[in-house]
């Protein structure tokens, strides 16, 4: 198949949503799939307000009839809500063609943390903008349950993989030269307010907090806490090597539909501590791999006693490959 995928998201973005549109790609393409890329660089840009990092496409609209029938796509993906998705989604329903779209982002909480805008107004623009789709598909059984009790339909199952060859608990040990006490608490992800990172910051643990990624928020938490350590943005082996250096992993965050930095951290062997939410609560919840608690506190102090081999052993159960074949067999081909 000739795959259209249009998304606001895209390289040189680091995000879960890059990694896994990115990924899915490289999968179907080992199987002599074809995709064909709508994404901001093929634009002129403006920066997200309160989000610099990431680019908006301007007036995508205009050729894009152009752009997609040349491409002749025999199936047609919409990643993400910004301008691009907005455009391909309204060229299709102007057509009468299908496509399909996917959850990645709890967008009404994301826009509600940053200004001041009621979450229902943000779920009646995203039950409007995924409305025609022939299939949503969406990462949790939990994401599925509350996305259907804001009244969506046509949803469908979407799980994510995790690269266990890259992630593992043998790769080089990175903050090794840092000489930090242990335990260390890792995060990982993009530093901005919806992913609540402060409420891990601001716990009395003992050892040393790590914290590896960028967003807009870092300069702000950097300076707060001092006594943390901030190592920016990292990816492949690097990543890796900063992942097996942790002891236990804490994931803050009320707001992502999965949580991809999870899987990475269990194939790496940390377990993960996190509040019981959508996301943990379908990855981590009861199988010995983590701790979910309202008390996010005492669930660090759980996660860190269990096994990394049995984080190890619960991150083989997912594959891209399945990941892969899943969003393949939920697409609605044009044709």
């Amino acid at each position: 198949m000739k795959i259209l995928l249009a998304s606001d998201a895209w390289y040189p973005q680091i995000n879960g949503v890059v990694r896994t549109l990115n990924r899915v790609r490289e999968e179907l393409e080992a199987q002599g799939h074809v995709f064909e890329v709508i994404c901001p660089e093929q634009f002129r840009t403006f920066p997200c307000p309160s989000y610099p990092e990431i680019p908006l496409a301007i007036l995508p609209g205009l050729g894009l009839a152009r752009r997609i029938e040349a491409i002749g796509a025999d199936a047609i993906h919409i990643a993400t809500e910004g301008p691009i998705g907005l455009a391909v989604r309204n060229y299709c329903v102007k057509r009468g063609l299908p496509f399909t779209t996917s959850y990645h982002t709890r967008f009404p909480e994301y826009l509600s943390a940053r200004l001041p805008v009621p979450v229902s107004w943000g779920y009646a623009f995203m039950r409007w903008f995924h409305r025609p789709a022939k299939a949503i598909m969406v990462a949790t059984q939990s994401m599925k349950r509350e996305l259907e009790a804001q009244g969506f339909e046509n949803l469908v199952d979407w799980t994510r993989g995790v690269d266990t060859a890259l992630f593992r608990p043998d790769a080089p040990k990175a903050l090794a030269d840092l000489d930090l006490p242990r335990p260390i608490h890792l995060y990982v992800g993009r530093v901005a307010v919806e992913k609540n990172i402060k409420a891990f910051l601001e716990l009395p643990l003992p050892g040393s907090k790590v914290v590896v990624g960028d967003g807009p928020q870092r300069a702000e938490l950097q300076a707060e806490f001092p006594d943390v350590t901030f190592t920016g943005a990292k990816q492949g082996e690097e990543l890796a090597a900063h992942y097996a250096s942790g002891d236990v992993f804490v994931f803050p965050s009320r707001t992502d539909t999965f949580g991809l930095v999870m899987l990475e951290a269990m194939a790496s062997g940390l377990p993960v501590a996190a509040f019981p939410v959508p996301g943990p609560l379908d990855i981590v919840d009861g199988v010995g791999v983590g701790a979910l608690n309202e008390d996010l506190g005492l669930a660090v102090g759980e996660a860190v006693r269990l096994a990394p081999e049995r984080c190890r052993e619960h991150a083989l159960k997912y594959s891209w490959t399945a990941c892969a074949e899943m969003f393949l067999e939920n697409l609605s081909p044009l044709h």
